[in-house]
């Protein structure tokens, strides 16, 4: 009776891992180019999760950046990645890092959501919390 338990749990258990990593996987995420790899690097060697949150993850001073290349574009991050603004310093990156900043946020762009409703972020870029009832 054990014996059969476990058989039946092991089964169990390769049939929902299986159908896990098969049928239900996205393959539509791309592979980590050289060019991803390296804003990757930018991105924390420039400490950007320290402002800005990826996934809902990092910092609370700017905006969540999961869906910056879908949503603002990539115009508006290069000039703010070029110039900053009053809240994010300029870098004084050079127009290849920006690239592959850009790159490394199309990336992220593809892979997920952000899970912050734009009508919750505020003009500054910072969250406005909302308590129901």
């Amino acid at each position: 009776m054990v014996k059969n338990t476990w058989i039946l749990l092991v089964a169990s258990y390769l049939v929902y891992s299986i159908v896990i990593n098969v049928l239900i996987h996205d393959n539509n995420t791309s592979p980590l180019t050289k060019e991803v790899r390296q804003g990757w690097d930018l991105w924390q060697n420039k400490n950007c999760q320290a402002c800005h949150q990826l996934y809902g993850l990092g910092g609370y001073m700017g905006p969540d950046l999961t869906n910056a290349a879908s949503t603002i574009g990539k115009g508006t991050i290069e000039a703010l990645l070029k110039s900053g603004t009053s809240r994010m310093p300029d870098f004084h990156l050079k127009q290849e890092e920006i690239d592959r900043i850009y790159s490394f946020l199309e990336w992220v762009d593809k892979t997920g959501k952000t899970r912050v409703d734009p009508k919750d972020v505020h003009w500054t870029g910072t969250y406005i919390i909302r308590q129901d009832g």
